[in-house]
């Protein structure tokens, strides 16, 4: 199976180029991603844990699924996509914003993304991919912010950053 390639962009998300995945993260160059937001009826965030044997950021919580669009795929495809592939369900999505971080990681590897944040709603019980996901909760987002205040290393690095800057563009 060929490495997944991620789209290498400008400051203006522009595409300028295809990397393996892993050498984009060596090497700490800027490309683009998308991060899910699942709410239910009671406004309640749907959290995930990433499995403990992801290769950055095991076992902290994080927004309901995050990854990389595949060349010529819109970032609502690939959020679709890879909420189906993580968390084994289905919902419309829509974009609200983006923005542009960069986060070390202690493994050496370096997140420089400019990243899609994409809203839905959903009322089930996710399936859970083991291989991406240790568990799952709904959290109102006020406990979620506290949380990360009281326990900052629980939580992905990405995650801190849209509570910190976005957080009005995921206030549903």
């Amino acid at each position: 199976m060929a490495e997944e390639q991620v789209i290498l962009v400008n400051e203006n998300d522009e595409q300028i180029g295809l990397m393996p995945k892993m050498e984009a993260h060596e090497k700490g160059l800027l490309h683009r991603a998308f991060s899910v937001f699942v709410f239910n009826s009671k406004k309640e965030l749907m959290l995930q844990q990433r499995a403990h044997t992801k290769y950055h950021s095991p076992g902290l919580w994080t927004n309901t699924c995050c990854s990389h669009q595949r060349d010529g795929e819109s970032s609502i495809r690939a959020g679709e996509r890879r909420l189906v592939e993580e968390m084994g369900f289905s919902v419309p999505l829509t974009e609200t914003t983006s923005f542009i971080y960069k986060a070390p990681f202690d493994n050496g590897l370096t997140e420089h993304e400019y990243d899609h944040i994409l809203l839905g709603t959903y009322e089930g019980t996710p399936a859970l991919n083991p291989e991406e996901v240790a568990a799952w909760k709904w959290m109102s987002l006020e406990d979620v912010k506290n949380d990360i205040d009281k326990h900052p290393a629980l939580y992905t690095a990405w995650f801190k950053i849209i509570f910190e800057k976005f957080y009005q563009h995921i206030n549903i």
